[in-house]
């Protein structure tokens, strides 16, 4: 390369590509990194890992210009660097793609990508560069489409496209695959092998600690904003670097139940609804039945309706009969969320800046929003803010959600820490049934494990649970069967102990089809490759 950052550049030249020494950041009394130091060369993918709060995003934020240390130095080449803004990181070949999306929900593909591009490129020109990239390394978008109607997966693609046309000599990925389906976290490994190769370094933060294994060869570990010690990923076994992430051994988590005796609790009867937009997924003809203590995984790939089933199922949208969602036998396919929610029903949505949370309230508010229906948090029409606090509380010390201050606003937590405390907040209203989308998405492993076994629990108590997932991973391991969402179509639920990841992963893609799950299903044996081949 010709700014040289490439492996030959970095053999002859002994200092760190970028380094942070004695970083310190303060919010108040709450120091978020405290004395760490790290050196990222050039032509290698270092990992940094630790657990949910532990100072990870914060020090990332500061190498990317958003945040300005309270002490320390960040050098570039041995030269100490002061990083204004993102702009000035940019400038020095810093990219960043972020774990939550920084995209403009109103504009479309190449206008967020505009955003951070040269002034006065032209419309054609970056609609070309965009096709040339993602040709280059499969990345493909679609410049013209508004980011509203795009899926998770698709939206990743445009962060880390736009962050690609910068030429960047440091990519920051902050959990850059807890969104992808297993297919598109290979080709995500190719492009950075590829850029590894080409002499850029990569600073890779993940809590898919077999991925870590996979690319990294260093590893920095922070633990309550210190570094507590480095490591060789490819010489350690996922479950010791989680114990050095979190200095414990992480639990295992129990297994998921097979059968239930429990009635059934949710029932979805002929389900359809139309595309809400030009680019999304109706619903066509879904049928389901889930009975108290059962926990039903729904795998997908990113865009086949599992955004609009959600919808669906927590009454964001009305069905188009009332008999299509049926809630412990009654009739709910009309009613709205909160009517929802007094029948003993919860939710859960994918995205938890926003969605499943309001980032600029604080958590007692934000208990207030989902659980106004159905507990007592009013009075008179008067909010009860001290029984508010106090349901919190009781959420935040179940689910040990890290926090700075007593009440902080929600977007101050973690990402890990914000699912820690919004699934928490459901499932501590004893839910009949609880509908949650990617119920671990982006939580070190001590934090999934929690949350997988309160799953797990939740349903021993006689709960209706449907987890929809891309992790196929997590649904096995907590799910007790699995049907797969396709193109708005969902397969017939297959035993868990009845299939295997590659058979559900095949009928992800589209291979087969509900004719081979059926009989899958009603046989109650594994579905075969060579059934998905030659299915009709």
């Amino acid at each position: 390369m010709a700014d040289g950052t490439g492996s030959g550049a970095a053999a002859v030249d002994p200092r760190p590509l970028f380094g942070a020494y004695g970083i310190v950041k303060r919010f108040g009394s709450f120091t978020a990194n405290d004395r760490v130091d790290l050196e990222i060369r050039a032509g290698e993918i270092h990992a940094l890992l630790g657990e949910n709060g532990a100072g990870k995003s914060t020090l990332m934020k500061i190498l990317y210009g958003l945040l300005e240390p309270t002490e320390g130095v960040v050098t570039h080449r041995g030269e100490a660097v002061r990083l204004r803004n993102p702009e000035a990181a940019r400038r020095l070949g810093i990219g960043m793609v972020f774990q939550h999306f920084s995209l403009c929900e109103n504009l479309t593909v190449a206008e967020n990508i505009a955003l951070v591009m040269e002034r006065g490129l032209r419309r054609g020109t970056l609609a070309e560069r965009i096709a040339a990239l993602g040709a280059t390394y499969g990345l493909h978008l679609e410049p013209d489409r508004p980011v509203w109607s795009l899926s998770a997966g698709e939206r990743q693609r445009i962060e880390i496209v736009r962050c690609l046309l910068q030429e960047p000599k440091l990519l920051i990925l902050d959990e850059p695959t807890s969104v992808l389906t297993p297919g598109e976290a290979e080709l995500l490994f190719t492009v950075l092998e590829r850029l590894r190769a080409e002499g850029r370094a990569l600073l890779y933060i993940s809590h898919r600690l077999e991925e870590v294994r996979r690319l990294c060869a260093r590893a920095t570990i922070l633990r309550g904003g210190r570094v507590v010690g480095a490591c060789d990923p490819r010489a350690e076994s996922a479950a010791s670097l989680a114990a050095l992430m979190v200095g414990e051994q992480v639990r295992e988590v129990a297994p998921g139940p097979t059968t239930s005796g429990g009635g059934e609790r949710l029932r979805l009867e002929q389900l359809s609804l139309p595309a809400p937009g030009l680019h999304a997924t109706g619903l066509r003809a879904i049928t389901l039945g889930l009975r108290g203590g059962e926990i039903l995984g729904i795998a997908g790939i990113a865009g086949n309706g599992q955004a609009e089933l959600f919808a669906a199922l927590s009454g964001e949208v009305p069905a188009p009969q009332a008999g299509a969602v049926r809630i412990d036998g009654t009739p709910a396919g009309h009613l709205g969320v909160n009517a929802r929610r007094r029948l003993g029903a919860a939710f859960v949505p994918e995205e938890r800046n926003g969605h499943a949370a309001a980032p600029g309230m604080s958590l007692s508010e934000n208990v207030i929003l989902s659980r106004h229906a159905t507990a007592p948090l009013t009075r008179f029409g008067l909010v009860r803010r001290a029984a508010a606090r106090a349901l919190a509380g009781r959420v935040i010390e179940a689910f040990d959600v890290r926090k700075a201050g007593a009440d902080p606003a929600a977007g101050t937590l973690s990402g890990g820490n914000l699912q820690k405390f919004v699934i928490g907040r459901e499932i501590q209203a004893e839910p009949g049934i609880l509908v949650v989308d990617q119920p671990t998405w982006g939580v070190d492993a001590a934090a999934a494990a929690r949350i997988r076994q309160a799953l797990l629990d939740l349903a021993a108590r006689g709960s209706a649970i449907l987890v929809i997932s891309q992790d196929l991973d997590e649904l096995f391991e907590v799910a007790g069967s699995i049907a797969v969402l396709h193109a708005g179509h969902l397969s017939p639920a297959v035993p868990r102990t009845g299939t295997t990841r590659e058979a559900v992963g095949l009928l992800m893609g589209g291979a087969g089809g509900p004719p081979v799950a059926a009989d899958a299903a009603a046989s109650g044996r594994a579905v075969t490759r060579s059934e998905i081949a030659h299915a009709p």
